[in-house]
């Protein structure tokens, strides 16, 4: 593929992006709120992407997850809950804009706990440290990668809450093997380049997630965006 037509692909990945990006802050101005289960907002969610922002499709599940909840990973299926009024909260989704997908997390908090506060604003900093190393040495390894961002919760007083911190995405459906949660994830074992291209011989494109958690406090944060392109 032409450096050109390369160029394209990641400006549909970012175009996604900036529609996710603006679907959230309309979800966030009107949707996010206490007193409700957060399956309601899952509903409220599908129904605000429909009607308001031509999403047809999600290509993973939507994750709506508030207080001890936001410490379980994305493969785990917490109880429903009721969102509390100073709660913190998060949500993840995937959804596909024509045929691109964005992947796209953000974290809130229904309050002023200053702690909750705290955790919210250190999910962006630790994404940016990441990435900065990742840009600086984008042959890495998926394995490293996933260290450094370990890593990089701890400085930042926190531990890393899932088993990853990313993966492909592209063009819907994505390159995928089934029941393979390595070879395309950012995470221990996957010892592939950062940079190895697709079977079709394209860039591949990665997000990268943050998912601080405090244990003792049963309190998480999260959030997601593309790594590869902006």
């Amino acid at each position: 593929m032409s450096s050109t037509e390369e160029k394209e692909r990641a400006t549909y990945l970012l175009e996604a992006q900036d529609k996710a990006a603006s679907m959230f802050e309309e979800i966030e101005r009107t949707l996010i709120r206490p007193g409700v289960l957060e399956s309601t907002i899952n509903q409220e969610i599908l129904d605000l992407g429909a009607k308001r922002h031509d999403v047809r499709t999600h290509w993973h599940k939507r994750v709506i997850r508030s207080g001890p909840n936001t410490l379980k990973p994305y493969a785990e299926d917490p109880p429903d809950r009721m969102i509390e009024e100073d709660d913190i909260m998060f949500v993840d989704l995937g959804p596909v804009f024509e045929k691109w997908e964005a992947d796209f997390g953000r974290t809130f908090v229904l309050g002023n706990d200053p702690v909750k506060l705290k955790l919210r604003d250190s999910l962006e900093p630790v994404w940016n440290t990441t990435k900065a190393q990742f840009d600086q040495r984008p042959d890495m390894t998926g394995e490293e990668l996933y260290a450094i961002v370990c890593e990089e919760a701890k400085k930042a007083g926190y531990e890393f809450g899932g088993p990853h911190s990313g993966h492909l995405v592209g063009n819907f459906p994505h390159e995928r093997i089934p029941n393979d949660k390595i070879t395309f994830y950012i995470t221990e074992g996957n010892k592939g380049s950062m940079e190895q291209v697709d079977k079709n011989g394209l860039k591949r494109h990665w997000i990268l997630e943050v998912h601080l958690v405090d244990t003792s406090l049963q309190i998480g944060g999260f959030m997601e965006q593309l790594l590869t392109v902006g």
